[in-house]
């Protein structure tokens, strides 16, 4: 059984911080949605995409991890390939409207 000596610090795991874990730089949100940084920021401008906003005196472009994942919900359940209640193939054709008034 080794012996630790009692002068040496215990080694701490690394973890990360609570802010770490509930926030995300652009580069990170990136990284968790396996996109580029550009598309991100070209999303920003365009108003698309995840929420995001900006934090602190330089106003970095900030992520909640809980609205990332939200997001990702909500892109799921538009896409018809996961929704079959979109499902353009099971879904009864709409009539168009008589045009005569």
């Amino acid at each position: 059984m080794p012996t630790r000596s009692l002068h040496a610090p215990l080694a701490e795991p690394a973890t990360p911080s609570a802010v770490d874990a509930s926030f995300l730089s652009v580069k990170g949100a990136a990284a968790y949605l396996g996109l580029s940084s550009h598309t991100l920021y070209v999303w920003r401008h365009r108003r698309q995409g995840p929420p995001s906003f900006r934090m602190g005196p330089r106003g970095r472009v900030m992520y909640r991890r809980e609205a990332l994942d939200a997001w990702i919900h909500e892109q799921e359940c538009a896409d018809s390939r996961s929704n079959p209640a979109l499902d353009p193939l099971t879904s009864h054709p709409l009539r168009r409207a008589s045009l005569r008034a």
